[in-house]
């Protein structure tokens, strides 16, 4: 049986454009966000975006069918990472810097219920999903709601297709090693 990681797609919309004053406080945060991420605990991987420094993009960066242009600039935030576990996620994404700045969202993106902002699956060893693939388990979350192919914090599965329960005691603990670790010198 062939060994899993886990895939996750982040999408939003803003509610001004990316180089706007009101969205400084975003673009601020961005770098050390990243940077911070990528030195997390479980973290293995991230797509770069096509014509910027950094990773190599993951294929052509394409959006959801529900995105609108409203900001007007033609990009909306989206992320596609590859982690060791959802534990090791969750304890990046709801601690340090990214726990900080997601505190913000509201001041930064369109709120939309019926939009998800993000979408986890896992991914064979060996296979490392684009930006088409992510689109496509992001549309399925939204249309048929948390599946083993497409699901969220709040109803994970495991790599079997078992419905999971993350270890927070465990989160606690990457979130702590992740402090000590990521703390500036």
């Amino acid at each position: 049986m062939p060994d899993f990681r886990l895939a996750a797609y982040t999408f939003n919309q803003f509610v001004a454009p990316y180089q706007s004053d009101t969205i400084k406080g975003f673009r601020d945060a961005e770098p050390q966000v990243f940077q911070t991420l990528e030195k997390a605990s479980g973290f293995l991987a991230r797509s770069g975006y096509e014509g910027e420094d950094g990773p190599a993009s993951w294929g052509t960066q394409v959006f959801p069918a529900c995105w609108e242009n409203t900001n007007g600039d033609g990009w909306a935030p989206s992320t596609l990472s590859l982690w060791s576990s959802i534990e090791a996620l969750m304890a990046a994404v709801y601690h340090g810097p990214h726990g900080s700045v997601l505190r913000h969202g509201r001041d930064w993106h369109i709120r939309a219920d019926h939009i998800p902002e993000y979408v986890l699956w896992w991914a064979p060893d060996g296979h490392t999903p684009d930006w088409a693939e992510a689109v496509r388990r992001f549309e399925s979350l939204m249309e048929k709601g948390p599946q083993p192919e497409a699901f969220s914090f709040k109803s994970p599965f495991d790599a079997d297709g078992r419905a999971y329960k993350p270890d927070i005691a465990r989160v606690k603990t990457l979130a702590q090693t992740n402090a000590k670790t990521l703390r500036p010198v």
